[in-house]
Order: structure tokens, then C-alpha cells, then sequence
């Protein structure tokens, strides 16, 4: 279906060399600066899934600056209040799991509960589990801490190697005013670029590039920017909903699983870690294990059944654009290529490439 009549002449041969060359070469610089467009990315993702909501304001207000104001003004105030009341909850949540750990570890009755329910070998492997080290310290105040500041330093190695031997809150604060700085400038130009970049191009080539942007932000906009909404919708969803039945670190793993669930059915994960939790919450509170796990999945099954039956049809429609297996392979190569970077970019890059792809088609069919 690809093949062309074209004969392989030297020079045709010198311009694929050339051209793949050529994307060898940005992607290895694309590795290089990685550290320093992490923020830029991550601030043009925000500014995408926020102009929506910047547009509909400027028709209110009728001034895209205040407009912008507004916009991210919100963003924060909502940041500050998640903080405020989620943070202290997640403390709660794991300095809870470190208690119940800590029982597990010296023999209680809680362990005594817990294991008459497992095989030996499999308890010996649990009791062994739970007195690391490693593991009594994680689920303190320090130990989430620690994972916070390394999740930080692989976000943006860049701007923590500037400020080596300063403060990790200055280092902090600085990151993030560096992202809220590109998204100020970003929302502000969206509505000035979206009108007049097709006058950026020559004639010969405007309808061309036009269609297919045309195309890529349909794609964009189907997929990227409804999943995204989706998964933190089921997020919080999940998140309520293992609160109602008191699961251990109901948060953190509602949150988790919605983030999965960016790449749709990857979500899944979050039953396997959520079994084990529900029996080990009913175990302490002197039930049979069962209860808690029929708990568990009577949440996943009611947050299914919204996302498939509301938030999937009211959001994206019926065309979900891309494949499970197709997020799954994309995340995993750009990931591969460019680590944290390379997962920012992954889906809207697969979406590029589709409509490209897309196109390439019709114009040989049309051939």
C-alpha cells in the first residue's frame, strides 16, 4: 500500500539517509536538553488543557490578559487547596500504614489474623517484606519526603543541578515558577497564535499544513486532552470512593490508578495493589478478608461503570483515537529515549504521527 513507482536513484537514497539522519539527530538533542525543556513541556501541556477554560473566560470578560490572569490565578488557588487539605490526609494515610506495618513486623494480632489466612511460605515472605528496613522507613513523614524529593530530581535534574548546595525548597519554588512563568506567556499568545500562524507560512504550502494541524488537533483534542480529564476524574472518583471504605492509603492509590488509567485499561494495575490492602484493612478491624476486597471492587465497578457509561461518551466521544497497546508502546519507546521528558511527550507525539500517518494514506489512495 506504501509502495511508490519511484525508482531508488542516488539521490533519492542520499535524501532518506539524510532524512533519517536527521531525525536521529533530534532526538539525540531532544536527550540532551531534556533537563532544561522539561518545564517548557510540562508548561505547553498545562496551557493546552487550560486554554479551553482561558477561551471561554476571555468571551466573558472580553480581555484574553485578564482572562489569563484568571485562569491561572484558579490553577493555583485549587493547587493551594489541594494541598491544604489532601497533603495532611496523605500523612495520615501513611503514617496509619506504618503502624499496621509495624504490627505485622513484631507479631501482633493483626499478624496472627493475617496469617492464618495465607500459605506459610507466602507469610514468611510477608513478615520478611515488612521488617526491611526500607520499608518501615518509606511509610514515614521522612520516608514520603525522600520519594517526593526524588521524583523532583528526575523531573528536573536541570534546574536542581543550578542550584546544588542551596535549599531543596528554594530549589522547589524556583521550579515551579519557571513553569508558571511559560504558562503565564503561553496562555496569554495561544488566542494571538490559533488566528494568525497560517500567515507564518508560504503560499504553496499553507492548505497543506493547515489540514493536517487541522487533523492533529482533532486528534489532540479527542485524546489527549479528554483522557487526561478522564483519568483524573476516575482518579478522584477512586480516591472518594476508598475513603468511603476505609482503605489504606485510599489516596494515594486512587490517584495512582487514574493516572494509569491515562493509558485506558493500564488502571487495572491498581486492583492488584488494592486486594491485598482491603483484606489487610478488613483483617484489622477483625473481619474476614473478603469483606473488604468485595469493597474494593464494588468501587472499581461503579467507577467503571461511570467512566464508560458518562465521562468516556460525554467526553471524548465515541472514537477513543488511540489503542491501548499503542499508548502502552509509545510511552514505553519515548520513555526508553527520552525518560521523563519523553513521557510528557509521548502521546501528543503518537498523535502527530497518526495523523501524519493518516494523511500519508489518503494522499497515496488519492494517488
Amino acid at each position: 500500500m506504501l509502495t511508490s513507482d519511484k525508482p531508488y536513484t542516488l539521490d533519492r537514497v542520499v535524501r532518506l539517509v539524510l532524512s533519517a539522519a536527521a531525525i536521529v539527530l533530534a532526538v539525540w538533542l531532544l536527550g540532551y536538553l531534556s533537563s532544561a525543556l522539561v518545564p517548557f513541556v510540562a508548561a505547553l501541556l498545562l496551557a493546552y488543557l487550560l486554554d479551553p477554560v482561558t477561551s471561554f473566560i476571555e468571551r466573558v470578560v472580553g480581555n484574553r490578559g485578564v482572562a489569563v490572569f484568571l485562569s491561572v490565578a484558579g490553577l493555583l488557588a485549587l493547587i493551594v487547596i489541594l494541598f491544604l487539605t489532601v497533603v495532611p490526609m496523605m500523612a495520615d494515610e501513611f503514617a496509619h500504614m506504618g503502624r499496621v506495618i509495624k504490627d505485622l513486623a513484631t507479631d501482633q494480632g493483626l499478624a496472627q489474623r493475617v496469617r492464618g489466612y495465607l500459605p506459610p511460605d507466602l507469610w514468611n515472605w510477608v513478615r520478611d517484606f515488612v521488617r526491611s528496613q526500607d520499608i518501615q522507613s518509606l511509610f514515614t513523614s521522612d520516608g514520603a519526603m525522600k520519594v517526593v524529593q526524588s521524583l523532583f530530581d528526575k523531573a528536573m535534574p536541570g534546574i536542581r543541578g543550578l542550584l546544588q548546595g542551596t535549599a531543596n525548597a528554594l530549589a522547589g519554588v524556583l521550579g515551579l515558577a519557571v513553569i508558571l512563568l511559560y504558562l503565564v506567556f503561553m496562555l496569554a499568545d495561544f488566542g494571538r497564535i490559533r488566528s494568525n500562524w497560517q500567515n507564518w507560512l508560504p503560499k504553496e504550502y499553507r492548505q497543506t499544513v493547515v489540514e493536517f494541524a487541522a487533523e492533529f488537533e482533532e486528534t489532540m483534542s479527542r485524546y489527549f486532552r479528554g483522557q487526561v480529564i478522564i483519568a483524573l476524574l476516575v482518579g478522584v472518583l477512586l480516591s472518594i470512593g476508598f475513603l468511603i471504605i476505609g482503605l489504606p492509603l485510599a489516596l494515594v492509590l486512587g490517584m495512582l490508578t487514574g493516572i494509569l488509567n491515562i493509558a485506558p485499561y493500564l488502571g487495572t494495575l491498581g486492583v492488584i495493589i488494592a486486594m491485598p490492602l482491603a483484606a489487610l484493612s478488613s483483617l484489622e478491624a477483625g473481619q474476614t478478608p473478603w469483606v473488604g476486597m468485595g469493597l474494593a471492587l464494588l468501587v472499581f465497578a461503579v467507577v467503571q461503570a461511570i467512566q464508560e457509561v458518562v465521562l468516556i461518551p460525554r467526553i471524548q466521544g465515541k472514537s477513543m483515537g488511540l489503542s491501548p497497546w499503542l499508548i502502552l508502546l509509545a510511552l514505553s519507546v519515548w520513555g526508553k529515549l527520552l525518560g521523563f521528558l519523553g513521557l510528557l511527550i509521548a502521546l501528543p507525539m503518537t498523535c502527530l504521527c497518526l495523523s501524519y500517518y493518516r494523511r500519508l494514506l489518503a494522499r497515496r489512495e488519492a494517488e
